[in-house]
């Protein structure tokens, strides 16, 4: 019996299985959709909270050669003028950076220690988890789907962990009657290009006003002086009326003239995001959707980490950050209690409220909220944004976003709540005695 099965082989999905090894458990499947996991998507960022998690898994050198401590976060007007910056990472009294990195480049590091740690049996690729029932004796029945053949296999398993993304099925088998994700009315476009590092900045920085937005950073340094480095853009606004976007197709290729003229004259202390534009090799279209937050995201043996749990608006880095923290959280209720489903629900209990109030943060714009305000207060610009917004009400939105993730530097400093210690010890044991 396959006594944990974990539905996706994203980031979450990966976290959760390196997490549950690191407090003994070997007997892990992961399951994934795709034909083999490869380096694919674009840029994203890892806060400190969860560099720190990766880093107790071993993994921060690699993570550090394949991606850029960003130092600095600024948010920008549409006319060019500057409404906040910020220090990230270390330069923010951080103990650990917050890193910029192609979300390909994360996933293969991930998958690369699955597979030494666990073995490259417990990746199954090309498959997908249709749903599951409940069993007695505490013990499930997870229905998994052969891509290629269409032919469905029913394992048993002792948990079922849902990462399986926005469009989860096993969070479809918990809600059956919950259908397609809430659009908010806004596309975005997303892409990578090739620039010269004098052309890009340092800093990662969010643009715009009450209808569009830009965001724009680097993710590699140059290789040798004078080399290229790989940047990350993302574009936001609403779509029109008579353009709404097909959300089945949730990754469709789209020629940057769709969009390039929206942000012609975009410049912020000298990047040009219609420059970034330009030298991209392919743009993809997304419709900014999310998930409503639920009541409950465990049932039995079966819960939900990541977007199958709490999908957000892409937001104040927080994507793949929680998801990285849920898979560490998972795996540190498992080893301290010994049954199962106490743990499952010990995990939710911890984690639930904290993301449901971070969805909702992030349906009121989260700290990017400051753009808006500065637009409606001054749309035409500005020399001084203290003329415009108060430097305390700047820094309450930033301080009251941080804490709501967790990701607030007196937080962070504390060290990891999911170290292994003595509760993993014990955890590892009953994790072999489970197996035998």
């Amino acid at each position: 019996m396959n006594r944990i099965v974990i539905a996706g082989g994203g980031i979450a999905g990966l976290t959760a299985a390196l997490s549950l090894h690191a407090v003994g458990r070997t007997d892990v499947m992961v399951v994934e959709a795709a034909p083999e996991i490869q380096p694919v998507g674009a840029g994203l960022n890892i806060m400190p909270n969860a560099v720190r998690e990766l880093a107790a898994l071993g993994l921060y050198e690699e993570l550090a050669a394949v991606s850029v401590p960003t130092s600095e976060l600024r948010y920008y007007h549409s006319s060019g003028s500057l409404v906040w910056q910020e220090p990230r990472g270390t330069g923010a009294g951080y103990r650990w950076p917050q890193l910029s990195i192609h979300r390909g480049q994360l996933q293969d590091v991930l998958s690369r220690a699955v597979r030494e740690r666990l073995g490259r049996a417990a990746v199954v690729s090309g498959a997908l988890v249709d749903d599951f029932t409940e069993l007695p004796g505490a013990q499930l029945r997870v229905a998994i789907r052969d891509r290629a053949s269409g032919a469905t296999t029913d394992i048993g398993a002792e948990i079922l962990i849902g990462a399986d993304g926005i469009r989860s099925a096993v969070r479809s088998a918990m809600y059956p009657g919950e259908g397609e994700p809430p659009w908010n009315g806004m596309l975005v476009w997303r892409g990578v290009s090739w620039m010269p590092a004098d052309r890009v900045g340092t800093f990662m920085f969010i643009a715009g006003n009450n209808r569009q937005k830009a965001v724009v950073y680097p993710m590699t340094i140059p290789a040798a002086p004078g080399e290229k480095v790989l940047v990350n853009w993302a574009l936001a606004m609403p779509a029109e009326q008579d353009g709404a976007p097909d959300r089945s197709d949730w990754n469709r290729p789209v020629p940057t003239a769709k969009f390039r003229h929206h942000y012609e004259g975009w410049v912020f202390d000298g990047v040009d995001v219609g420059e970034v534009i330009d030298a991209a090799e392919a743009a993809f279209e997304y419709p900014m959707v999310d998930r409503e937050p639920l009541v409950r995201w465990t049932f039995g043996g079966a819960t939900l980490i990541g977007d199958a749990a709490h999908a957000m608006y892409p937001i104040g880095s927080n994507g793949a950050t929680q998801s990285i923290i849920d898979g560490r959280a998972l795996a540190h209720a498992m080893a301290a209690h010994e049954d199962p489903a106490r743990a499952l629900l010990a995990y939710e209990a911890e984690r639930r409220p904290p993301m449901t109030e971070l969805q909702r943060s992030n349906r009121r714009l989260g700290p990017e909220v400051v753009i808006n305000m500065a637009h409606e207060r001054a749309p035409e610009g500005f020399a001084d944004i203290h003329d415009v917004i108060p430097r305390s009400e700047l820094e309450t939105i930033a301080r009251s976003y941080a804490v709501a993730g967790a990701f607030d530097p007196a937080t962070v400093n504390q060290g990891s709540p999911y170290d292994v210690g003595a509760v993993g010890a014990v955890g590892a044991l009953r994790a072999v005695r489970a197996v035998r």
